[in-house]
This record gives C-alpha cells, structure tokens and sequence, in this order.
C-alpha cells in the first residue's frame, strides 16, 4: 500500500524519470558511430565502375554498399537530358473561327427566339423539318469554314519544312544505359593482372592509412589516397575536432584477403580487394583522455573492400586509396 501511495503522489517524477532513460537509450544508440576511416560506410571512386558493385569473394561473401553521391566515373560528362516536348501552341486561327461561329450560332438562336426560325431572311420555314434543315445548313457551313482556314494556316508550315523531318524507316526506341528495369553492367575493360609484390603493397596501405588517420597526420594520409579521399578524411578529422575528441586507431591486421577485380582504364588502373581485418578503434574526449566510444582493450573485426588505383605504367610503390566501400 505504501509504495502504491508513493506512485500516486509523485506521477511527474515518475514521467520525468521515465523520459529521462528514454533520451539516454536514444542518445547512447545514436551516438554509436563508427570512428575509422569513412566511419563505417562507402565512400570514394572506382573509375568506370564506381556505380558497380565489385564481385562478392570469399572475404565478403556480402556484396558490398554502393557508394552514395557517386561522381561521373571517368570523368565522362553527365548525359544530357532529353529536351521536353514543346506544348501545343494554340492555332492562331482559333480565336478568329471562334468568333465566327460564335457569331453565327448567336445570330441563329436570336433567330429562333424571335420566331422567324434559325435564318429569318432566308425563306421563314415554318415547320419543324425546316428547322432541322437550317441547323444542318449551319453546322456544315461552319465546319467547311473551319477546315478551310486550317489549311490555309498549314500549307505554308509543310512548304518550309527542312528535310530532317522527312518520313524516315523505323528505328527501335532507344534504352536508358541504367535503365531501372535491368542491372547495369560493368564497362568491358582489359583486365589487369597483379603480382606478388602488388598485394603486399595493399596491406600495407591498409595499416598505413588507418596509423595515418588514428594520429591526424593529413600529411600522411594524402601521400597514401586519393584527392577525393583525403577531402572525406579531412571532412571526418574536422568534424571530431570541432566535438573535442579524437580517434585511436592500433592493432590493425589483416586476418583474409582476396582479389574481386583488377581493370585498366585509358587514364589509370583500378584493383578492388576484400579485407577482412582486426583493429582497435576508440574514441577518445580530446581534453581528458577518457574513452567515449569503443574498447581499447578489445579488438573488433571489419570486412570491407578496398580500391587502389595508380596511373599506367606505375609500379607497386604508388598504390593510391581510392574507395572504401562495406561489406
């Protein structure tokens, strides 16, 4: 009974409390963000194929994200859109052949109103046939009217047209190239074959950049990605210094990896791998060093696919980072 009175009395701090773990739960979920390079989604370039899913592996047997907000890949121009059809421009006739007929129908009725039939000067019929020939009369004198003033508005339009739109064989209707209806297919590019030495060049970039991206060294971090890349990671460093906390990244290791696809393109040559890897990832207040977010003692695991690319004719040593993408 005592704690049935208690509840009763105090209803609002029972709300207030009840609101309070609510806002905490949604803050503490809201809050649980990936800390690592991309923060736990995709981002990045993939040339030719950046709108293309790589080919599940072994590693990720998932297929991965696509990547949102995607540039043109290979700097090819946007499509142009289809010009709209113009609208129908009224005849410049109508007005006029209104006015007419309008004129000619209000005469008639004025003519039946005043009882000397739909055409008074014209003979006075005075019985229902001759009523219904006089508006016979009408409607055909009306529509000859009509369609002469039409031809005489579209022989000069005819007589001017350039051949471009003479009768011409029936072509099949053109397809969007990403037609919602199908998927798209990747761009047939040469394959590019990888050796040895390129692998080990993946795998250490991928330590590399996360040590680079876990100190805030930007200067690192650009040396080892891409332009567009180093912008996101600058975008993502920005953003934790501007909430007073920092990321630490150690214990990276590779733990499976496996090729989904190498190509060439004109410009520059692309090879997607899958990584599975382990890594610690905290993140820690700036001015305390306490953690907020992630186990420094507990290593998590990551399956993603990573892009390199490197112009033609580079070697192993100037793999760049060019998406991250999840899988």
């Amino acid at each position: 009974m005592v704690q049935s009175k208690n509840s009763a009395k105090h209803p609002v701090r029972r709300v207030v409390t009840t609101g309070l773990a609510v806002a905490s739960a949604l803050l503490i979920v809201m809050g649980s963000v990936e800390a690592r390079p991309a923060k736990g989604g995709s981002v990045g370039n993939r040339g030719t194929r950046t709108e293309i899913a790589p080919p599940t592996t072994s590693t990720a047997p998932r297929q991965a994200q696509p990547i949102p907000n995607a540039q043109n890949p290979g700097g090819q121009a946007p499509r142009a859109a289809a010009p709209a059809a113009p609208a129908a421009q009224p005849s410049r006739w109508s007005g006029l052949m209104g006015g007419i007929a309008g004129g000619l129908l209000g005469a008639g009725l004025f003519g039946l109103l005043s009882g000397s039939g739909l055409f008074g000067g014209l003979g006075g019929f005075g019985s229902i046939l001759g009523l219904i020939v006089q508006a016979a009369i009408l409607f055909f004198v009306i529509r000859f009217a009509i369609g002469y003033f039409r031809r005489r508005q579209l022989q000069p339009a005819v007589a001017g047209m350039p051949n471009q739109f003479a009768r011409q064989p029936i072509q099949p209707e053109w397809q969007p190239q990403h037609a919602a209806s199908a998927p798209a297919a990747p761009p047939v590019m040469p394959e590019l074959a990888l050796i040895e030495a390129d692998f080990n060049a993946f795998e250490r970039l991928l330590s590399e950049v996360q040590d680079a991206y876990g100190r805030d060294d930007r200067v690192s971090l650009t040396q080892r990605v891409t332009p567009e890349m180093g912008n996101i990671f600058n975008d993502e460093l920005n953003e934790m210094m501007r909430q007073g906390i920092t990321n630490r990244i150690s214990g990276v290791k590779l733990l499976q990896g496996d090729l989904a696809e190498a190509w060439r393109e004109p410009q520059a040559e692309f090879a997607t791998v899958a990584m599975r890897y382990a890594i610690i990832d905290v993140k820690v207040e700036r001015a305390t060093g306490r953690v907020v977010e992630g186990d420094a003692m507990k290593p998590q695991e990551v399956v993603e696919n990573w892009t390199f690319t490197r112009a033609p004719g580079e070697t192993d040593r100037d793999w760049k980072l060019s998406a991250i993408q999840q899988a």
